[in-house]
């Protein structure tokens, strides 16, 4: 029975997000559009299979086929990365990073990342994550242009002597400089692991830096820049099998059965299809477009006057800050840009002055633009938009107050709701985006 019949209330939420997806322009970052095949391979009869275990390996059985999908993503992983080993295990990101602590961690240890309000990730020793409670968290931060503070990296290390050094963020908008997280790592011993789930595609693509010959670990989600599923991968490079021969063997044991059950082999599946697109020459043509497009609307947001961190952008993401019309205006610019169709987040800034609740910042970016074909003519059109809502909302400020403040959010919501230029964008932005195809969708 087709779902339209079986569960009419769910289908119709599907198709209001379908319309969504294709009325608007997706600009947070970590988002991205699949293909036709990848979506295929995700709602495929693998669903039905359970596996736990390795290719060859399994604790049911039935897994021949499975055992060949399995090993067909870990070879194209490998290919494409330049490792000796690939694990397609992981359900997603957070538990890909866990892995890597149970595997070479004990609860305590020192352990550092980038801190969550300077653009790091939850999972890099954030006080509310396990990372930051089961292990001793020692963060290093930005500097006020908002590149990475090496001197803190390096006194830091030397001082704590970490069991752990990641290097990885979800608001950091430049180059990652593995080469000198690798000497830091070496000087006191530590494990060095590269969180590319935001740039993997960039990677690939050859317009960002390969951690490959630097880290000893390299974890990465398989969405964002790769354009492919909600899932993730572990891989050990040479350099990590030099230091410890069984680090592999321990990464696949921390994953399964130390982390988790039964793989989701239709995400094996669909890993395995965007890492064959990942191949193919069209994707390192999108991965440079992807930057082109960043650069662009960096370019655009400024000349519109609006003030970035570091002044710009090397990979596929900006972030925005707010602070010269008020500190915690994130929300508000978050909230007025989806009412006319441009989707973005509120993020924290450097030094933020406010709260991770109400930033001052926005977070953006080109991976799901780019996908759908716009190039750096769209870019600047988009930044007219963001300008223009920008004006539209300037007279709300957030206040201290926390009563206050819901006073004020409720009259903002309920201005933007009505604000007749914003309606009007509303149809400009749905008229222009339905020019631009969704794969999978339309």
């Amino acid at each position: 029975m087709p779902l339209r019949e079986h569960d009419p209330e769910l289908y119709a939420a599907l198709e209001r997000e379908r319309q969504r997806q294709s009325e608007g322009v997706e600009l947070i970052p970590s988002e991205n559009y699949v293909s036709g095949s990848v979506l295929e391979a995700m709602g495929s009869i693998l669903t039905n299979k359970y596996s736990e275990g390795y290719p060859g390996r399994r604790y049911y059985g039935g897994n021949e086929n499975v055992d060949d999908i399995e090993r067909l993503a870990q070879e194209r992983a490998k290919q494409l990365f330049g490792v000796p080993h690939a694990n397609v295990q992981p359900y997603s990101g957070s538990p890909a990073n866990f892995a890597v602590y149970f595997a070479i961690c004990q609860p305590g240890d020192p352990i550092m990342g980038q801190n969550l309000p300077d653009g790091g990730h939850l999972t890099h020793g954030w006080n509310v994550s396990v990372s930051g409670t089961y292990y001793r968290s020692v963060p290093y931060h930005v500097k006020p242009d908002g590149y990475i503070d090496f001197d803190e990296v390096w006194r830091l290390a030397r001082e704590h002597r970490p069991r752990l050094i990641w290097c990885g963020a979800t608001a950091y908008v430049r180059e990652f400089p593995f080469e000198d997280f690798s000497k830091v790592a070496d000087e006191v011993g530590a494990y060095f692991a590269a969180d590319i789930a935001h740039i993997a595609g960039l990677v690939i693509g050859g317009v960002h830096k390969s951690p490959t010959l630097y880290a000893h670990i390299i974890t990465t989600t398989t969405h964002k820049t790769l354009r492919g599923p909600r899932g993730a991968m572990v891989m050990v490079t040479e350099r990590g099998l030099q230091k410890d021969p069984d680090l592999a063997q321990k990464i696949d044991r921390a994953v399964f059965p130390g982390l988790q059950g039964g793989p989701h082999d239709h995400t094996t599946a669909a890993i395995a299809v965007a890492l064959s697109e990942a191949m193919r020459p069209e994707f390192k043509a999108y991965a440079a477009q992807v930057v082109r497009n960043a650069k662009a609307l960096a370019e655009a947001l400024m000349a519109q006057g609006f003030r970035l961190v570091t002044g710009g952008t090397d990979n596929h993401m900006l972030l925005v800050d707010l602070t010269p019309t008020g500190p915690g205006r994130g929300i508000f610019m978050q909230e007025a840009l989806d009412r006319v169709g441009l989707t973005v987040n509120k993020n924290t800034i450097p030094g933020e002055p406010s709260s991770p609740f109400y930033p001052s910042g926005i977070r953006l970016g080109t991976p799901a633009a780019t996908t759908r074909g716009m190039r750096e003519p769209e870019m600047e059109r988009i930044a007219e938009w963001m300008a223009t809502v920008r004006d539209r909302i300037a007279s709300f400020e957030l206040p201290k107050d926390r009563d206050e403040r819901n006073r004020v959010l409720s009259e903002f919501r309920a201005a933007i709701e009505k604000d007749q230029r914003l309606i009007q964008m509303r149809e400009e932005v749905r008229e222009w985006a339905k020019g631009f195809l969704v794969p999978g969708i339309n």
